[in-house]
Parts: C-alpha cells; sequence; structure tokens
C-alpha cells in the first residue's frame, strides 16, 4: 500500500514518432489544400487574367516571356464553375487529411488504413508524372509519399502478425472471449 503514485497510475506508452510525422505531413497537407480553397473562392466573380497580369507588371516580368504569356492565355479558363469546383475539391481533400492526420495521431487501424488506401491510390499518377518530367518537387513528392506507403504496409502487416499470434495462443478447449 505504500507504493508511489507513479505506480500506480497507468504507463501511457510513446507517441510511434514516424506516425506523428506522416499525421503532420498529412495536416500541414491539409492546410495548403485549405488555402488553395480559400483562393480559388477568393477569385471568384473576379478576371483571374487582368490579376495576373497586374501581379506580373508588379513582380517585374518581362511581358514578352513564354512563360508569362501561357500563364496569362491558361488564366483565361478559369470562369467561376471551374473556379467553385476547385475550391470545393481543394477542401474535401484537405478534409479527407484532416481526418488522416488525426487517424494517425491517435495511433487507431482505420486512420493507417485509410492513409494506406489513399496515398497507394495516388502512386501511379504521381510516377506518370515523374515520367513525363523530373523535377526536384515531384520527385520529392514521389519518394515521400512511397516512404508513407512502405512504412505504414509494414505497420499493418506486423499489427495483422501480432492479431494472430495472440489469436493462436487461446487453448482450444476455451471458448472466445466476448
Amino acid at each position: 500500500m505504500d507504493e508511489a503514485p507513479s505506480q500506480l497510475a497507468p504507463r501511457h506508452r510513446p507517441h510511434n514518432r514516424w506516425l506523428l510525422l506522416i499525421a503532420a505531413y498529412k495536416l500541414i497537407q491539409s492546410l495548403l489544400f485549405t488555402a488553395i480553397g480559400i483562393g480559388a473562392l477568393h477569385l471568384l466573380h473576379q478576371d483571374v487574367g487582368d490579376l495576373l497580369a497586374q501581379l506580373a507588371e508588379h513582380l517585374r516580368f518581362n511581358p514578352e516571356s513564354r512563360f508569362v504569356n501561357f500563364i496569362l492565355d491558361k488564366a483565361s479558363l478559369l470562369d467561376d464553375p471551374l473556379l467553385r469546383r476547385i475550391g470545393a475539391t481543394a477542401f474535401c481533400y484537405a478534409g479527407v487529411g484532416i481526418i488522416e492526420g488525426i487517424g494517425l495521431y491517435l495511433e487507431k487501424a482505420w486512420g493507417e488504413y485509410l492513409t494506406l488506401a489513399i496515398t497507394a491510390s495516388f502512386l501511379p499518377w504521381e510516377i506518370i508524372k515523374v515520367l513525363h518530367g523530373v523535377t526536384w518537387t515531384r520527385s520529392g513528392l514521389l519518394a515521400a509519399n512511397v516512404l508513407v506507403f512502405v512504412y505504414l504496409l509494414k505497420l499493418v502487416a506486423e499489427r495483422g502478425k501480432r492479431a494472430d499470434r495472440f489469436e493462436g495462443s487461446q487453448p482450444e478447449d476455451s471458448p472466445p472471449e466476448a
């Protein structure tokens, strides 16, 4: 009865630091997509081409540049319905990222499975983008997502093996626990 309070309190195991890192990555992505969604909705009812031309002039970009002309030409395609779709898609993706991040932070199996499935679904698209044009950004994002996928796959497989060992350790005579 003379045990110290620290011995009576349940011991909490520390968070898996890699899951915390992946959760932070997903939450930062969510912030980025939220900003994209807000930006798209902010551009509603405005002439995006005119705004970009003003920005290019303010930043002193060469108005004869092929890049500037390409961006200004593409900006003319951005109308209100497209901006609404971009905003809605960005907000949906941000919401999914928040759910993934929370699930991983709490170390829930559903968070790991959700992140594994979503990451796997984007890998072929990312590989195709890298094959079309290798850039540091594309290569870095692909490498990060491959590492996330491999780590989560390993984690889920290890959990499955532990569950199989636990289930296999019960005597055959004993009834399953409810």
